[in-house]
Order: C-alpha cells, then sequence, then structure tokens
C-alpha cells in the first residue's frame, strides 16, 4: 500500500452513527494540517502503544500494519500466530502493534479497536483482519461503519461504547498525529513493515521471522 493516499489529509473522518449521520473527511484544501514541529515526536500525541508478550524482553518486535492491507491480514493469519504461539505467549519477546492509516476506513478500524481497550486490542484486531474482506469492501462509508460497528459488537462493546469511540473527534486526531510521526520517524511507506530490535524488516515468511529472532536472542544471551 502507498503512504501518499493520505499525505495531504491530517483531519480524517468522522463516523456519526447517533442519529444516523455521516461526516465525512474535510477536503484537503480546508483540512486542517499538523504543525511539523509539534508532529515531530510521537511521545506527544495522546496514544497508547499497543503491546503483547514481556515488555522488559531483550527481544522487542515492532510492526506497522493497516487493517485495510491484505498483506497485513495474511501475516495475522499465518506468521503472527506461529510467532505468538513461540515467541510472544512464552513471554521470549515483547511485540507491539502500530496501526497505519492509509485511508478512512483503516482509521475507523483502529478506532473500533482501540474502543475495547489494551485488553480487546488484540482480539478486536483479529476480528478485522479475519473479515476484512467483509468489511474493508462493504461499499461507501456509512456501510463500512455499519460493518466495523457489528464487529466490535461481536466482541462485546455497546452501542454506548461505540457511539462515543466512533465519534471521537480528538482521538482521530491524536491516532492521525501519531501516525504521522512515527511512520515519518521510521521511513515506513508500505505495510507490514517489521523492527526487531530496532532493525528494518520487510513481511517474510514464518521461518525467516523466527531465524530472525532466534538470532537476536542468541546474541542478547
Amino acid at each position: 500500500m502507498n503512504k501518499s493516499v493520505l499525505a495531504s489529509v491530517a483531519v480524517v473522518a468522522i463516523v456519526a452513527i447517533a442519529g444516523g449521520a455521516w461526516f465525512m473527511n474535510q477536503s484537503p484544501a480546508n483540512a486542517q494540517t499538523t504543525d511539523p514541529e509539534v508532529s515531530s515526536e510521537a511521545s506527544q500525541f495522546d496514544v497508547v502503544e499497543m503491546i503483547q508478550g514481556n515488555p522488559d524482553a531483550s527481544v522487542q518486535v515492532l510492526e506497522y500494519a493497516s487493517y485495510t492491507c491484505p498483506h497485513c491480514a495474511s501475516f495475522h493469519a499465518n506468521q503472527y500466530q506461529q510467532i505468538k504461539e513461540n515467541y510472544i505467549d512464552t513471554d521470549l519477546i515483547g511485540f507491539t502493534y502500530r496501526e497505519v492509516y492509509f485511508d478512512q476506513p483503516g482509521l475507523w478500524a483502529s478506532m473500533v479497536a482501540r474502543c475495547g481497550g489494551e485488553m480487546r486490542f488484540f482480539g478486536i484486531s483479529n476480528l478485522l483482519y479475519e473479515n476484512q474482506q467483509d468489511w474493508a469492501r462493504a461499499g461507501d462509508g456509512a456501510a463500512i461503519a455499519a460493518a466495523l460497528r457489528n464487529i466490535g459488537k461481536v466482541a462485546g462493546l455497546s452501542d454506548e461504547e461505540l457511539d462515543v469511540c466512533m465519534t471521537d473527534a480528538d482521538q482521530a486526531q491524536n491516532l492521525m498525529g501519531w501516525y504521522r510521526s512515527n511512520a515519518d520517524a521510521d521511513n515506513v511507506e508500505g505495510t507490514p513493515t517489521f523492527f526487531i530490535n530496532g532493525e528494518k524488516y520487510s513481511n517474510m515468511n514464518y521461518e525467516d521471522f523466527a531465524a530472525v529472532i532466534d538470532e537476536k536472542l542468541a546474541e542478547a544471551n
């Protein structure tokens, strides 16, 4: 996927479920822009890092991914499941997931995933990837929002919780600024992109991924 899709848009579309309203994104000409000096450090944005496994492990894996990216969905259906079983659940590594917003539905999906808090985030993320073909191609914005809302409800979120999360303009702006700061700092131009102990990698099969992790673990011992 190409990073340039949202390069000129800093304020993203917000889903307003209550009353059936749908507020589409401001045009690039009218959109608010993020001050480069303000967005230079992602830590300035009030966004929780989503981490699995052992945050103090000697090997830390960071994934940049988009919920609308087919390659990311494939990774999470395959390599990720093995990495989780063999390295994350055994606390051998820490695994941080950072969302990338190449399009509006990707941001909306992130807002739903984060609506469940840290405890539900990865479970909702799995649902989003498993059902990507359905919600991401549901049609217009309202249809995509409705499909995302259904995923949130399957995950146990209430209508009230979803109303609040999906209309949170401050959260949307925080997420967009956070994403752009991270992506610029790490030169993320496609998804999925990985960093293993700070070293950048593109998508890999499980065997190659495990070999890199094992090498890093051996170096740390």
